[in-house]
């Protein structure tokens, strides 16, 4: 369903930011998936993950808001 979601969400952005709106998804699915192994799975991420998680996010943000000319 979420992924229904976020398909039908994606037809919302103009087409000329669609690959800047998909890699913010990215960006936030692996922080995602870090919290599933945490919480679901019981194993805490380690500081690599950690790290790993905040670069992607980081470039996620880059992506995004970066000022365009």
């Amino acid at each position: 369903a979420c992924l229904i979601a976020f398909a039908w969400l994606l037809t919302l952005v103009p087409t000329d930011a669609a690959g800047r709106a998909f890699a913010a998804y990215g960006g936030v699915y692996i922080c995602a998936s870090l919290a599933w192994m945490a919480v679901v799975e019981k194993s805490p991420p380690d500081r690599w993950d950690l790290i790993g998680g905040a670069v992607c996010l980081a470039g996620a943000g880059i992506i995004l808001f970066a000022p365009r000319g």
